[in-house]
C-alpha cells in the first residue's frame, strides 16, 4: 500500500499541467515519464528527480534523468545540488525584502493598587535587560540579624527592577518630561507628616501610606510637597534639599555601600537616608546620613531597627525581640 501511494503521488508530479488547449493532461517532466515507462526508474529515483527539478531550468532534466538512470537516488540529489550550484552561482543574489525585525513591545496597567507590566525584548536588549537586573537580583547574604533571604526568584527580580527603577531615579541622564527632569511629586499635610499619620497622594492620584513617604523623602528624584494646615503650598522640597553629589561622595567614602551589618550592597545601590528625618528637624547633612540599600533602607523606616552614628560611624541597634540588650552592631565587610 505504501508503495503504491508513493507510485500515485509521483504519477500526480510527472501529469498535472494542462496543454495550452486544456483538452489534456501532459507530462510536467516528459522524459522522466519516458524513463518511468520504460522501468527504468525506481519510485525513489522519480521522487529525486522531481525535487531537483525544481532547482533547475526544465531544458536540464535530461541531465537529471541521465543521473537518475546511472546511480543511487540519493546521489541524484547530489548532482542535482552541484548542477544548480554550476548553473546559479554568478546569479546577482536574491533581493527579496528582508522581514522587518520585531520591534520591542511594553504594556502596563494598574490593577488594584499595583502596576502589572508586560515586555517583550530583542535578543540585545533582553541580554543587556538581564545583564542589569541579574546582580541586583542575587539572594542576599545569610546574616545573624535577618538569617537567609526567603524570597523566592520572581519576589528577588521584583524588587531588582524596583532597585533598577530607583537606580534610574539618581542617574544624572534621564529624559525631560515637560521640560522639567523626571520627577515624582507627593503631597501630603506637614501635621500628618510630622505626627506620622495619613497619607501622600501622587501625581497620579493614588495614595501612599506616610511610613513610605518618609523613605522616599530620603531620595533623589522625589519632591516632596508640604502643605499648611489650608491647603495651600508651605514649602516645596526641591532636589537641592536631597542629598547633593558632594555629600554623597563622602558618605560613599565613610560607609563604603550599604552600611547595614552583613549587607554587602555597592554605593551605587544605596540611598542616602536621613538619620533623624528632615520632617523631625533632621538636616541634610553628612553626620545626619548613612548610606543604605534599598532592602535595609525600607527596613529602618518600618521595624524598630535603628541607626546612629557613633564616632562617627553608622551604628546599628536591633529591635528588643531581636536582642534584648540592643547590643550595637556595625558593618564589618565595608569597614573591613
Amino acid at each position: 500500500m505504501h508503495i503504491a501511494k508513493r507510485w500515485i503521488d509521483n504519477a500526480a508530479l510527472l501529469t498535472n499541467e494542462i496543454t495550452p488547449t486544456g483538452s489534456e493532461l501532459a507530462p510536467k517532466l516528459p522524459l522522466t515519464a519516458e524513463a518511468v515507462a520504460e522501468g527504468a526508474l525506481s519510485v525513489e529515483h522519480v521522487a529525486a528527480v522531481a525535487a531537483v527539478m525544481q532547482t533547475v531550468p526544465a531544458d536540464r532534466e535530461a541531465d537529471v534523468v541521465g543521473y537518475a538512470r546511472d546511480f543511487e537516488p540519493h546521489t541524484v540529489r547530489t548532482l542535482g545540488a552541484k548542477l544548480a550550484y554550476s548553473l546559479f552561482q554568478d546569479d546577482p543574489e536574491p533581493r527579496d525584502p528582508k522581514p522587518a525585525p520585531l520591534g520591542n513591545q511594553h504594556s502596563m496597567f494598574w490593577k488594584n493598587g499595583r502596576l502589572e507590566i508586560c515586555a517583550k525584548l530583542d535578543k540585545v536588549t533582553g541580554a543587556k535587560y538581564e545583564a542589569l537586573l541579574d546582580p541586583l537580583a542575587k539572594p542576599r547574604p545569610t546574616t545573624a540579624e535577618e538569617g537567609p533571604d526567603l524570597r523566592s526568584r520572581e519576589e528577588r527580580e521584583g524588587d531588582a527592577l524596583a532597585e533598577l527603577v530607583d537606580l534610574m531615579l539618581r542617574a544624572d541622564q534621564l529624559p525631560e518630561h515637560g521640560g522639567e527632569p523626571v520627577t515624582l511629586t507627593l503631597t501630603m499635610p506637614y501635621e500628618d507628616l510630622a505626627n506620622q499619620v495619613g497619607h501622600a497622594t501622587l501625581d497620579n492620584g493614588d495614595r501612599v501610606p506616610v511610613e513610605q513617604v518618609r523613605e522616599l523623602a530620603c531620595n533623589a528624584g522625589i519632591i516632596p510637597m508640604v502643605l499648611g494646615g489650608a491647603g495651600q503650598p508651605l514649602n516645596v522640597g526641591r532636589k537641592t534639599r536631597t542629598f547633593p553629589a558632594a555629600i554623597r561622595r563622602t558618605l560613599v567614602t565613610r560607609d563604603r555601600g550599604c552600611a547595614f551589618p552583613g549587607c554587602g550592597r555597592p554605593p551605587r545601590q544605596c540611598d542616602a537616608h536621613h538619620i533623624r528625618h528632615w520632617a523631625n528637624g533632621g538636616d541634610t547633612s553628612v553626620d545626619n546620613a548613612v548610606l543604605l540599600c534599598r532592602h535595609h533602607h525600607t527596613l529602618i523606616h518600618q521595624s524598630e531597627w535603628e541607626v546612629k552614628l557613633v564616632t562617627g560611624m553608622p551604628t546599628f541597634y536591633p529591635p528588643a525581640w531581636l536582642d534584648s540588650q540592643r547590643s550595637p552592631r556595625r558593618n564589618l565587610i565595608n569597614t573591613a
